[in-house]
């Protein structure tokens, strides 16, 4: 039985529901099953280094599409790290949606199948089967070394705390 966390978030001000775990920093990243753009099953085994999960409900809003690029940017710019961005969307509408972005330097995860993803972070919005906006790095060892819920799903993650994760474990990898 999933853990729920009633009015854990907020959507333009309407309280929701998540289900599963409120993860925190230091402990294990858990397993998940996603899928890629070329439909096969993607796991945190299948990943490695530093990561970063940026979650999102949908690329089809303005602030996940907004999101997105801009980790798109950063990744640009951050070597030894990969980032990928979870959401409900399917590959194929991902894929499309990368292809009209220009978005080449992250990869994407659908978790429409199983909400596996959102149901072991913690991100899944129980009332839409949508997941919620989640920033998770992840280090070399499965340990999560940033995370965060946005308690507002209509707002942004904080970028700034996000990248100083990032450059904290990569600085200390040299």
């Amino acid at each position: 039985m999933s853990v729920e966390r009633p009015d854990a978030v907020t959507l333009k001000g309407t309280p929701f529901t998540l289900v599963g775990p409120e993860l925190k920093v230091g402990e294990k990243a858990p397993d998940f099953v996603t899928v890629g753009g070329d439909l096969k099953s993607v796991v945190l085994a299948d990943t490695v280094g530093v990561r970063v999960f940026s979650v999102v409900p949908s690329l089809d809003t303005p602030v996940c599409d907004e999101q997105t690029r801009r980790f798109n940017q950063e990744a640009g710019s951050l070597s030894g790290v990969d980032i990928y961005t979870v959401s409900m969307d399917l590959p194929f509408a991902q894929g499309r949606w990368c292809a009209a972005a220009g978005v080449e330097n992250l990869t994407m995860l659908s978790d429409h199948k199983d909400a596996s993803f959102g149901s072991s972070y913690g991100t899944l919005i129980k009332e839409l089967r949508l997941n919620c906006r989640a920033i998770f790095v992840v280090d070399g060892e499965n340990s999560l070394r940033h995370v965060e819920y946005v308690g507002e799903v209509a707002e942004h993650p904080d970028y700034d705390a996000v990248l100083a994760a990032v450059n904290e474990l990569v600085s200390s990898d040299d």
